[in-house]
């Protein structure tokens, strides 16, 4: 039967409660795989798993369960071997970076920050900072409205003030939560957001963050803040890109 990988933490210290169970219909007893230093919190694999709302908050009730006592390297949902030697095999082959990982997550927990601009409050701000559109504006509606060609360049200037302002108050967010976490790391592009980073938090601090957060919200009234954690530090599992050592799993692990 294939495994079930849920995370991965040191062998000194995960003690699951009894009769903990995870993923599955019925649900799935976890247990322990151990290799040397490390460890493997995983369950049997079972048939025809799909991402819902049940298996997806079991998958992150065991995360929290080991986690709560200390580092734990959170697998994403999904991620399953073959069988329990392989397991075993990936924590052996990658012994060094997991334990470079666990040491550098201990005590750490991660926050999930996405920002978009309130559309009329931006408009606003971009008129009232660019007298040229404020200009322009004015001339086209003592004409009438404008011809085509005035409307056109008229809406060209301002898709372009936006546009300046979304990378503007993109940075100043980022730069602002940066300064009070250990690590940043960005997330998938997306059209609908002007931010989407996770940061990684010393758990000792997550007021602290969530208080630059709300001040934040009060220096740029014109942007929403959407905040997700504290989450297992899953953006944070493999090292910097400049010290990038493979995928998250590693071999043998993947995820379905």
């Amino acid at each position: 039967m294939s495994t079930y990988v849920y995370g991965i933490a040191a062998s000194s210290y995960p003690a699951l409660p009894k009769g903990m169970s995870g993923v599955g219909d019925p649900p799935l007893p976890v247990r322990v795989l151990t290799e040397g230093e490390l460890a493997a919190v995983v369950s049997d694999a079972p048939e025809g798993l799909r991402p819902k709302r049940k298996d997806l908050l079991a998958h992150q009730a065991v995360l929290a369960e080991v986690g709560a006592e200390g580092a734990v390297l959170p697998m994403r949902f999904g991620s399953v071997a073959p069988d329990d030697d392989t397991v075993t095999s990936v924590l052996a082959e990658r012994a060094d970076h997991y334990k470079e990982r666990l040491h550098a997550l201990d005590g750490k927990v991660e926050y999930n920050v996405k920002a978009t601009h309130q559309e009329d409050a931006v408009l606003h701000r971009v008129m009232s900072e660019n007298p040229e559109i404020r200009a322009m504006s004015e001339a086209n509606r003592q004409a009438g409205g404008g011809s085509y060609d005035q409307r056109l360049q008229l809406g060209e200037m301002v898709v372009a003030a936006v546009q300046a302002r979304e990378a503007e108050d993109a940075s100043d967010v980022h730069r602002a939560l940066e300064q009070v976490a250990a690590d940043v790391n960005a997330g998938p592009e997306s059209s609908g957001w002007l931010v989407n980073l996770s940061f990684l938090v010393d758990r000792d601090s997550a007021e602290t963050f969530l208080a630059a957060v709300e001040q934040v919200r009060k220096d740029y009234p014109h942007i929403e803040l959407r905040v997700n954690g504290p989450l297992p530090p899953y953006s944070f599992v493999e090292p910097g890109p400049a010290e990038h050592a493979g995928s998250t799993a590693g071999p043998g692990i993947a995820q379905e």
